[in-house]
């Protein structure tokens, strides 16, 4: 096994304090918003024999296990990292398996450069994402019912907003959702941005449930995402609590640390909250209007000593060890690949010792035992590919 170096994301929604106060390092100042565990190449994670991607290319059997490569190709089917949203995630969707493969086949052939500010997919991947709280954690997830919608937005009084509150209740859900969602981000740039100085203004004052989005705008200020935000579901994840997220569910992070593992991808495709290009057709193509309920995802303990987060997703399975001290170890050795990342305490994985924020990858097949190191307690997150 291998102990990885990772790469610190900088975007400017990152947290500045949240991952050096888990590595115990000084903070630079900085937004460190995600650092990143695997093999994607835009940021892969680097080994004492080179970068993970190239490592695993060079040999994908060896590295993934002839079921991992069979079944998804000779590439890490999983991304693992730790995310610190210091002020509010994008508000975003992530395409299917076939809108991917379609999306990056067009941009392709259009010649639009890998780097371009307005390239919607930079793989032919889908997103499958599961978020795991590490401390309190707020997001936005999944469309709201429509009325309840309508009731939130008719509290605000505000004039300007009530074309969209009278939709939500005139229509089908669907259709509700598809065409307020459409009004608001393809409005005049200069009303909108008034209606959203209204919202934040009465938010602010009314406070309560509405405080959240008076803090959107505070980040955001004019940026027709405020409007679009109130659509969904408010979370608020505590410590071990986790959301999934499939394809075409808007979302948003607004606070908070967390442990995030997905399929192997970055393709994005933005509502709002960002200064980033938004592709608004593309965007209505991929989104699902179908309200859901914010189900809060909890850990089941397995036969093993586990606690297991279950989720649909092929390409990733993610698990907490609690390691307590003196106890025996546990044997994780696995016929696919694994990243292990301590969060918390110390843990020995083999012959390695591993602090908060420190991860090792381990090839397929190879003898894996996991303890408290010296005698101590740590906290151990497990990446794995599904049997």
């Amino acid at each position: 096994m291998d102990r990885l170096t990772n790469t610190i994301r900088p975007y400017a929604w990152g947290s500045t304090t949240a991952i050096p106060e888990l590595l115990g390092v000084h903070p630079t100042g900085e937004p460190q918003a995600e650092m990143w565990f695997g093999a994607h190449p835009g940021a892969p994670s680097h080994l004492e024999r080179g970068p993970l991607d190239t490592v695993i290319a060079a040999d994908p059997v060896r590295e993934l296990g002839a079921t991992t490569v069979r079944r998804h190709g000779p590439h890490l089917p999983f991304l693992l990292k730790l995310l610190a949203a210091g002020t509010p995630v994008s508000l975003q969707v992530h395409p299917d398996l076939d809108q991917a493969k379609t999306g990056h086949a067009a941009e392709e052939r259009a010649g639009i450069p890998f780097t371009a500010p307005h390239r919607n997919y930079k793989d032919t991947n889908h997103k499958p994402e599961l978020i795991c709280a590490l401390t309190p954690f707020d997001g936005l997830c999944g469309f709201r019912r429509p009325a309840e919608t309508a009731d939130l937005i008719a509290g605000l009084g505000v004039d300007s907003l009530k074309p969209y509150a009278d939709l939500l209740r005139a229509h089908p859900e669907e259709a509700a959702l598809r065409e307020v969602l459409t009004a608001v981000l393809t409005a005049d740039r200069t009303a909108i941005a008034e209606t959203v100085t209204e919202t934040a203004a009465a938010a602010a004052r009314i406070g309560g449930p509405y405080t959240v989005y008076a803090d959107i705008a505070r980040h955001y200020p004019g940026d027709p995402g405020v409007i679009a935000a109130m659509l969904l579901n408010h979370i608020r994840l505590q410590p071990g609590e986790a959301i999934y997220l499939g394809a075409g569910v808007p979302h948003t992070y607004l606070r908070g640390l967390g442990v995030e593992l997905m399929a192997n991808s970055d393709n994005v495709l933005r509502c709002g909250l960002t200064p980033k290009h938004v592709d608004v057709p593309e965007l209505l193509r991929v989104v699902r209007f179908a309200p859901t309920d914010a189900a809060v995802l909890r850990p089941e303990a397995d036969a093993d000593g586990a606690e297991v987060y279950d989720t649909p997703a092929a390409e990733f399975r993610l698990s907490r060890h609690l390691l307590a001290p003196d106890a025996t170890p546990r044997d994780l050795t696995s016929p696919g690949p694994q990243i292990l990342l301590c969060t918390s305490g110390r843990a020995t994985v083999g012959e390695l010792t591993l602090g908060p924020g420190e991860a090792v990858f381990v090839p397929a097949g190879e003898k894996t035992e996991i303890s408290g190191a010296d005698g101590g307690s740590g906290t151990l997150f497990r990446a794995t590919v599904p049997d």
